[in-house]
């Protein structure tokens, strides 16, 4: 599976995808802000990186029950035992007419599908399922009969391992015959296009130079034909397999974000609309077209790999062309324009479990970083909220919920409150995932945060907690404790949302509280914490009172003339 290529952007309503949306919403923290870039030259910028947000699989079991279950496996598998402990074959290691009929019957389809027999047949050789042997006298060692092989007797086993193993050979095998099938109409359609260049350009003029021999130029004419007939081939390839890569990308990203069935199903319409239609523009006519070429080509491919499993695929209704046809329809149709029962029509695609391991195991293969949920959940509190707070392609909550999962509250809470302590680029954020995890907890936590209503960096976040709950007791904490909590709060935002002005906004405009900005801003930029000048400045661009703005810019100036 080759990196992604498809534009970015939606074309009217649907699951939001990562195109949509930016990293920060999506996915956590992302990267920290300008100001911690400063600070670390070894960060990485985020544009450079292929992102696909976490996802949970099904268990191996049941995974490899899939695979079993998916049609052209069982057809395969029945296949091979019909085989049995041989059956005759050509000098090619085909069956005869005769033969196919029988195995079909033997896989439980239609006699005259020879088509089935004859895909099942190419997939069982290549899965060493079926092995082809030579006869002792026969010639340059052609195939005399086929023998069930060894591979079958691993697969009736149903070990998840082999299972699985045999059903990504037979993925990768499935998807590159979906790719080739599709290059002739890609190939079709530029040769079109080029005809029409050449019609456009007219005849070429004579050579003022004496023409070649006749000889030469035909020998020159067959060797130009032969490299342009190459080029287009090859670019027919990279665009089929393009277009595969970047569906199956989608549907692997709205499978892991949209939260129920219903919604990780896209029709066909509007996963092609995806792939062609640029961010923040609408479909012209031309774009229109161009989608529904997009949906011709994808038809076929789908159907191949929902034979295998990887999709829950309607796929289009054929007679729809015939209407077309009939109509004289414009080539370019508008979804939004037909009702439910129409845009069905048209087809419908939802990622399987089975697919999404699938696609998963083909993005590692291209060393794109596809993580599982909970990966960062499987160690200490520190391990967990480090993870969450400094990985780009991450569920926060989600890493949460796994991690508090069999955990006794009060030791729970000690321990993340524990790891939530530091003066480092990503310490606020700790923090802020700490409070989250903390809210997961509930009141069984409250005796491990009381203990730490004491420690300046974590009353804040303690204080406010238990507030929460409808606690009134609490102690009121020193101004000066007040004001590197206003900072951390505030900074926590600031790097989670990646500085972006709505997020910010509403908290921004908060300030300065009760004191008035004179001595606000005064004593805040002698907050010694690592973000106050970063804070000083966001406050000084997004808040709405312009001479609040510009106290809050001359602070973060004072603070940087300070090193803070």
């Amino acid at each position: 599976m080759a990196t992604r290529s498809r534009k970015d952007g939606p074309v009217g309503e649907g699951v939001p995808l990562p195109a949509d949306l930016d990293l920060e919403t999506l996915y956590g923290t992302g990267a920290v802000a300008e100001y911690a870039d400063e600070t670390d030259p070894d960060a990485t910028d985020e544009d450079d990186l292929v992102l696909v947000p976490p996802v949970r699989l099904a268990p191996s079991e049941q995974l490899a029950a899939s695979a079993l279950a998916a049609p052209l496996v069982e057809h395969t598998l029945k296949l091979a035992r019909w085989v049995g402990e041989g059956k005759p074959v050509d000098e090619w290691g085909e069956l005869s007419e005769e033969q196919a009929a029988e195995a079909a019957a033997a896989m439980g389809v239609e006699p005259d599908d020879v088509g089935e027999v004859e895909r099942a047949w190419a997939l069982a050789v290549d899965l060493e399922l079926v092995v082809l042997e030579s006869g002792a006298d026969s010639a340059e060692d052609a195939p005399e009969r086929a023998v069930a092989g060894p591979e079958l007797a691993r697969l009736e086993e149903g070990e998840p391992e082999a299972v699985l193993d045999a059903w990504l050979t037979a993925a990768s095998v499935i998807a590159q015959t979906a790719v080739e099938a599709a290059i002739e109409d890609i190939e079709a359609a530029q040769r079109e296009d080029e005809d029409e260049a050449d019609d456009e350009a007219g005849a070429a003029g004579a050579s003022a130079e004496a023409p070649a021999a006749a000889g030469e130029v035909a020998e020159l004419e067959a060797e130009d034909e032969s490299e342009e007939e190459y080029a287009r081939l090859e670019e027919a390839r990279e665009e089929a397999q393009g277009l595969l890569d970047d569906a199956l990308q989608v549907l692997y990203e709205t499978r892991a974000l949209a939260p129920t069935p219903v919604e990780q199903t896209l029709p066909l319409g509007v996963l092609a609309a995806l792939l062609v239609v640029p961010e923040g523009e609408d479909p012209t006519e031309e774009l229109l077209g161009e989608i529904t070429e997009t949906m011709v080509l994808l038809d076929p491919m789908l159907q191949e790999l929902a034979d295998l499993g990887m999709l829950d695929y309607r796929p289009i209704d054929p007679s729809l062309f015939e209407e077309s046809e009939e109509d004289g329809a414009a080539e370019g149709v508008e979804l939004e324009e037909l009702d439910p029962e129409e845009v069905d029509r048209f087809g419908h695609v939802r990622l399987t479990d089975l697919g999404l391991f699938g696609v998963r195991e083909w993005l590692l293969e291209d060393g794109i970083d596809a993580p599982l949920v909970g990966a960062h959940a499987q160690g200490d509190a520190a391990e967990l909220l480090r993870g969450i707070c400094e990985s780009a392609n991450v569920l926060p909550e989600e890493e949460i919920v796994e991690w508090l999962q069999g955990k006794e509250p009060q030791s729970a809470a000690a321990e993340l409150l524990a790891a939530a302590r530091g003066d480092d680029l990503v310490a606020p954020v700790r923090r802020l995932y700490c409070q989250v995890a903390l809210r997961r907890l509930g009141e069984p936590a409250v005796p491990a945060v009381r203990e730490v209503l004491s420690d300046p960096e974590l009353v804040g976040i303690a204080g406010a907690w238990l507030t929460e709950l409808g606690a009134t007791d609490l102690p009121q904490p020193e101004r000066a404790t007040v004001l590197w909590t206003t900072v951390d709060a505030l900074a926590a935002q600031l790097i989670d949302t990646g500085g972006q002005a709505d997020a910010m906004r509403e908290l921004v405009e908060m300030l300065p509280g009760p004191d008035g900005p004179d001595r606000f801003f005064e004593d805040l930029w002698r907050v010694d914490h690592t973000y106050t000048r970063a804070v000083l400045e966001a406050v000084g661009e997004l808040h709405p009172d312009k001479s609040v703005a510009k106290m809050a810019r001359k602070a973060a100036y004072k603070a940087k003339s300070q090193g803070r």
